[in-house]
């Protein structure tokens, strides 16, 4: 067991209460008190109806809740399947994380900032009082077919049994267990792809141990809690392990206890996880998959695969898959939106940056992979220009972000009408818009060609404040007076009024 996991005794709890919440199905109880689950015990096939049914129940509703899928026609396990666990709802992320549900999207990204800060190291738990060790399979008892993996699109190249996953690897030189989250495609009974794009740290662990000509070790848990699952989704430096953050933002340590193969330790409160090796060249074609760009993800090829060596489940367990979709159907919704703003603003704090009043990766632009708009109060010249150039590259963003845009404290960056109406009214697209060429960014992007330049990407940055030159004769907008606005405010339920009063945070004369 890692050096770095600790012992109850040695870990320490934040001051606020943590999540409500021990695993996964917990919170899907959870999340069907508030009316954010629906279950559904008719029969499903996996090959593509169960992508159907949840693609087009969230195509055109945001709020649209979370499908648990009880019943399949070949289900000997008598196994589950989860989608759109977070997806676009800000409620449901809320609940995750132990924040209000009724949140403003502005107040989640700063109150999840906040939650990152924290660190627990993981605990170790005795292996019997494990949950996912109700069962435990070796040999020639291993075989994942008997599972319902699902297959999500008429091009896919297989049954995807690894999209809302957590994998764990660990360098050959360095105590600190990587959380990534990989597709993993189902090739066997006991064998399971894993694509890596280049650059992430499960890959760089796996090429640690391949130079070595040594197998990688990998432990793959396809059951996960929300935070382990978004854990699993974020950037954070090679030297920090997500289990630390996710027990800061937990407010208890992530459970882990040994396997029974190899060294590293298992999640021991998921549903179904995986111990096996990636030895040196061992290959099998692999995709393609639909991505979370809305188009297939390269061409079918040869991509490195788990011999699984050991499953360890609960009984009847708990699938959870990300279908990737155009938005709003896709997991990469609003919680991870919010997880990546949250991240891109500590890093800009961190860098010093004065006047941030704002930062937010829009979903609908690849769940905040493609879009960051960050909001600043102008504070001398070239400030805009500066806060463009870190926020383009800072570490939390520097993947693939396609557009990054920096707008006035009086526009909210998580209010996409007010991000266009500064768009149109304060960019001069002669001055406002520069490039940034040869950056970060990954093959599943479509307009590159040839393929083989898709590692390789550029980047647009926006400059939509008001000219800091003729920043005091810019002509004035339109905007209440404080007074009034509050005399409303308070008058909104007398007046028969319904929802909550507009957020106003600038007014006439400010």
């Amino acid at each position: 067991m890692d050096d770095r996991i600790a012992k109850p005794e040695q870990t320490t709890t934040p001051a606020r209460g943590g999540v409500q919440w021990r695993d996964l199905r917990e919170f899907l109880a959870l999340i069907d008190r508030h009316g954010l689950l629906k279950t559904i015990d008719q029969p499903v096939d996996p090959d593509r109806e169960l992508a159907a049914i949840s693609i087009m129940a969230t195509a055109e509703n945001e709020a649209a809740p979370a499908f648990l899928f009880r019943s399949f026609p070949n289900n000997p396990l008598g196994a589950s399947v989860v989608t759109n666990m977070l997806g676009s709802s800000r409620q449901r992320y809320a609940l995750a994380m132990g924040l209000d549900p009724e949140a403003s999207l502005r107040e989640l990204v700063s109150q999840t900032r906040q939650l990152m800060t924290a660190r627990l190291r993981p605990t170790e738990i005795a292996p019997e009082a494990a949950p996912v060790n109700e069962v435990i399979e070796t040999g020639a008892d291993i075989d994942l077919t008997r599972l319902p993996v699902p297959t999500f699109w008429p091009g896919d190249g297989g049954p995807y049994i690894g999209t809302a996953n957590a994998v764990f690897t660990r360098g050959p030189d360095s105590p600190r267990i990587n959380v990534g989250c990989y597709r993993q495609m189902l090739q066997g009974p006991d064998r399971v792809g894993m694509y890596i794009t280049a650059g992430k740290h499960g890959r760089i662990d796996r090429d640690g141990w391949w130079q070595r000509g040594e197998p990688c070790e990998v432990v793959a848990a396809f059951g996960v809690d929300p935070v382990l699952f978004m854990m699993a989704g974020s950037g954070f430096s090679k030297d920090e392990s997500e289990l630390d953050v996710a027990g800061g933002i937990m407010g208890r340590p992530v459970e882990l206890t040994r396997g029974v193969f190899g060294s590293l330790p298992i999640p021991a409160r998921a549903e179904l996880v995986v111990e096996g090796i990636l030895r040196p060249g061992a290959t099998e074609l692999e995709g393609p998959l639909g991505e979370f760009t809305g188009y297939f993800g390269n061409e079918r090829g040869p991509q490195p695969v788990i011999e699984v060596k050991a499953v360890h489940r609960r009984k009847s367990p708990i699938i959870t898959s990300a279908i990737m979709a155009r938005y709003p159907s896709s997991e990469l919704g609003t919680g991870f939106a919010i997880m990546r703003s949250s991240r891109v603003l500590d890093d800009l704090t961190k860098l010093g940056v004065p006047g941030i009043e704002g930062v937010y990766a829009t979903p609908a632009a690849l769940g905040g992979y493609a879009m960051l708009v960050v909001s600043i109060r102008q504070m001398y010249p070239g400030h805009s220009a500066q806060v463009l150039g870190l926020a383009a590259q800072c570490p939390a963003a520097a993947f693939f972000t396609k557009w990054i845009v920096v707008v006035d404290h009086d526009v909210d960056p998580t209010d996409f009408n007010q991000v266009l109406w500064a768009l149109s009214t304060r960019v001069n697209a002669t001055e406002d818009l520069d490039i940034l060429r040869n950056t970060w960014s990954t093959p599943l992007d479509p307009p590159r060609f040839p393929a083989s330049e898709r590692p390789y990407g550029s980047k647009v940055l926006i400059n939509a404040c008001k000219n800091y030159r003729h920043y005091a004769t810019f002509p004035k907008e339109t905007r209440l007076d404080r007074a009034t606005y509050e005399k409303v405010r308070a008058r909104w339920k007398e007046l028969g009024l319904t929802g909550r009063p507009p957020d106003v945070r600038v007014f006439h004369g400010d």
